[in-house]
């Protein structure tokens, strides 16, 4: 499988599709699971308050995932990403079981590579708060 999207396709400056992706504490307990991380200020409403959070956080890394998902979702094709990096600036706070949280994403094409490859950055919010920075894929297509 390869990427779906035609560089010559695309534009510097274009910015594509927003996607919203909900957060339930089940989903960061199958997180927890899956990466080994069962800190609990990710499940633990009583211990993640003690800690001085608002309430339960996401992992970072799930909220990295979500950017990485919108990407190859993008791309259509998980190995076009090449290169993918963020920087953590804020917490995705999980308030409850029924509503849980939104992340949103979007992303622009920052650059055109003479490879046929592009830089797409993103930007990742949870309500008010910027929980992604920097964040930026290197993404090869056809």
């Amino acid at each position: 499988m390869g990427a779906t999207i035609k560089w010559d396709e695309v534009e510097q400056g274009q910015e594509l599709p927003a996607a919203e992706y909900q957060v339930q504490r089940v989903n960061l307990v199958m997180y927890a699971g899956a990466s080994g991380d069962f800190n609990p200020i990710h499940w633990n409403e009583r211990f993640a308050k003690s800690v001085g959070l608002p309430d339960v956080i996401a992992h970072g890394m799930y909220t990295m995932a979500q950017g990485g998902r919108y990407v190859t979702d993008w791309a259509g094709d998980p190995a076009a990403v090449v290169d993918y990096g963020v920087r953590f600036s804020s917490m995705v706070v999980v308030p409850d079981d029924d509503n849980g949280a939104t992340i949103s994403v979007s992303g622009i094409i920052e650059e055109k590579l003479p490879d046929k490859r592009v830089i797409v950055v993103l930007t990742a919010r949870s309500g008010d708060s910027r929980v992604l920075s920097k964040a930026r894929a290197v993404v090869q297509l056809v």
